[in-house]
């Protein structure tokens, strides 16, 4: 059964926060929310938590996971950047953009593409994620709440704790989430690269 966590948008308790983060670092697997949708979430080391994801999600091994960084300094140690890739990218974050870039050795291989040795990173505009992420002090492995066979993200934290309490570990809730998707960016040779229109203006990278 998923504990069930009920934070303020805009001023995140800190003792739940700190609970939150402290049931990641045990191997939680959570839904919280983004300043895009909710996500599924759990530590960059949690092998089992992202076979959960998968299943969950029903994810092939292509699947392009993101890693959700507190900050610009924390992207860095896991992504290689080039001096425009780092100027393009810095003046889009935070905000809803994920960006496709080559991995450092710092990245489990398991969360590479096969065969780019990629990964997803992003940094939100989001109050509890951000506060998450800075008690964490590291990455969340990341993926969007969209279900199998449905076209939309859950948005609802009540009912994802509902549908999905016995294969999560916690769902935090901060009130409606949107219902788009970040828009992801693949700069994985170089070149700016649409690979889908979400939540995030595309019209810098066109």
């Amino acid at each position: 059964m998923a504990k069930y966590f009920d934070v303020h948008p805009e001023s995140p308790q800190p003792r739940t926060i700190s609970t939150v983060a402290d049931s990641v670092r045990s191997g939680a697997l959570i839904a919280y929310p983004t300043d895009s949708c909710f996500a599924l979430g759990c530590r960059l080391d949690n092998h089992e938590g992202l076979e959960r994801i998968r299943s969950i999600r029903r994810l092939g091994e292509r699947h392009h996971f993101t890693l959700m960084c507190e900050d610009f300094a924390q992207l860095g140690q896991f992504v290689q950047l080039d001096n425009y890739v780092f100027r393009a990218v810095k003046a889009a974050t935070p905000g809803s953009y994920t960006f496709i870039l080559p991995a450092t050795k710092e990245v489990p291989r398991r969360l590479l593409h096969p065969k780019k040795k990629t990964v997803g990173v992003r940094i939100p505009d989001h109050a509890v994620t951000r506060a998450l992420l800075a008690e964490l002090g590291e990455p969340l492995v990341s993926s969007t709440l969209i279900l199998p066979g449905e076209d939309e993200p859950m948005t609802q934290g009540w009912e994802i704790k509902e549908r999905l309490d016995h294969v999560l570990d916690a769902v935090v809730d901060s009130g409606e989430c949107g219902t788009e998707p970040t828009t992801v960016i693949d700069f994985s040779d170089g070149e700016a690269e649409i690979v889908r229109r979400g939540a995030g203006d595309p019209a810098r990278f066109e």
